[in-house]
C-alpha cells in the first residue's frame, strides 16, 4: 500500500492514482510526468518503484515549486523542468524513457486559489495555467468579437445558447469591462440553468486561454515523433474533447498504412504502426474514488504501447 506524504498539505488528490501506479509498476529507467502538477502522482510512482525516475515538467510555476519540496527526499531520481508539456519534452528525446504520464486539465488548487480566477466567485479574471502568458480571460472576455465569443462557446463548452451567452458578455462590457470571474457569473445568471452550465462556460474560456486543446495535440504529434521504445503512454482527460482527440491519436498510431483515403494503391510502405493500444476502453474512477474525491468523476485514462 502506497502512503502518500501529507505533511506538507498536499492541496490535490491524484486522480485514478491506483491504476496509474498499476500501470507503471515495471518501469525500470526515466519516466515523464507531463503534467506534474502538485506531485502526487509522482510520489506514488517514485514510492511504489525504486527503479524509475522522474522527469517532472509542468508550466506552472507554483506547482513546480510545491512540488520540489514534496520530491526534495528523492534526490537524484527527480529532474524538474517547467514549461509547456509538448516543448520540454524535445529536452529528453534522448533519456531512456519508458513511461509518459500526462494528466491533462486544471488542477484542485487552481480551481481552489480565488487569486488565479478559475472559480466562480473570485474577483479575477485570469485562468492561465502559466502566470508569465500576457493572455488571460480578462482579456479574453472584455475583447472577443461577439461571433469569436460565440465559437469559443459552442467548440470548446459545447452550450447550446451559445450565441445568447456571448451577446449578453457583449452588452454588459458596453457599460463596464468585466474584471472578475465572480460578475461575470452575475452577468450570466439570467440565461444559466445550472452550475453545470456554468462550468462548462468557464471550461470553454479555460480551454481558449491555455490553448489546451491543441497543447495536448502538439504533445502527442511529439511523444509519435520521438517514437520512444518499448514506452507506455498514459494519458488523464477529463472531457469529451480532450478524450477524443486521444482516442484518435492512439487509433492512428495503430495504422500500418497512412495513405490518404483516395489513394488507390498503397505508397507508405504499409509498415507504419508503431504500437498497440493496451486499453480497449478508458479506465474510469472507481465509485469509492468518485465518493473520495468528486473531482474524478469525469476522469478517463487511455494507455498505448510502443513497440
Amino acid at each position: 500500500m502506497i502512503i502518500l506524504d501529507n505533511s506538507l498539505k498536499t492541496p490535490h488528490i491524484p486522480v485514478l492514482y491506483r491504476e496509474v501506479n498499476d500501470t507503471f509498476k515495471d518501469i525500470d529507467g526515466y519516466m515523464i510526468d507531463c503534467t506534474v502538477g502538485y506531485g502526487g502522482h509522482s510520489e506514488a510512482l517514485l514510492l511504489q518503484n525504486e527503479n524509475v525516475k522522474l522527469i517532472c515538467i509542468d508550466q506552472d510555476s507554483e506547482a513546480i515549486e510545491f512540488s520540489k519540496k514534496r520530491l526534495a527526499k528523492f534526490g537524484e531520481r527527480v529532474i524538474f523542468a517547467q514549461g509547456r508539456f509538448s516543448k520540454v519534452i524535445e529536452n529528453f528525446k534522448n533519456y531512456n524513457i519508458k513511461g509518459i504520464l500526462a494528466d491533462i486539465g486544471v488542477s484542485s488548487l487552481q480551481l481552489d486559489k480565488k487569486d488565479r480566477g478559475f472559480g466562480f466567485d473570485s474577483q479575477n479574471l485570469d485562468m492561465r495555467m502559466d502566470t508569465r502568458q500576457e493572455f488571460n480571460a480578462q482579456i479574453l472576455i472584455n475583447n472577443y468579437s461577439q461571433s469569436e465569443l460565440e465559437r469559443v462557446f459552442r467548440e470548446f463548452g459545447e452550450v447550446r445558447n451559445f450565441a445568447n451567452i456571448a451577446s449578453m458578455i457583449v452588452t454588459a462590457r458596453l457599460k463596464n469591462q468585466i474584471m472578475g470571474s465572480k460578475p461575470l457569473t452575475e452577468i450570466l445568471k439570467p440565461k444559466i440553468t445550472s452550475n453545470k452550465v456554468l462550468a462548462l462556460i468557464f471550461q470553454a474560456i479555460r480551454i481558449e486561454v491555455n490553448d489546451e486543446l491543441g497543447e495536448l495535440t502538439r504533445l502527442l504529434e511529439s511523444i509519435k515523433d520521438f517514437k520512444f521504445k518499448d514506452c507506455k503512454v498514459a494519458i488523464i482527460s477529463f472531457h469529451s474533447l480532450e478524450d477524443r482527440i486521444v482516442k484518435n491519436s492512439f487509433r492512428d498510431w495503430t495504422k500500418n498504412c497512412i495513405c490518404p483515403p483516395e489513394i488507390f494503391q498503397c505508397e507508405c510502405g504499409n509498415n507504419n504502426r508503431v504500437g498497440k493500444i493496451l486499453t480497449k476502453k478508458p479506465i474510469v474512477p472507481t465509485s469509492t474514488e468518485i465518493r473520495e474525491n468528486r473531482r474524478s468523476r469525469s476522469s478517463k485514462m487511455r494507455i498505448f504501447k510502443f513497440n
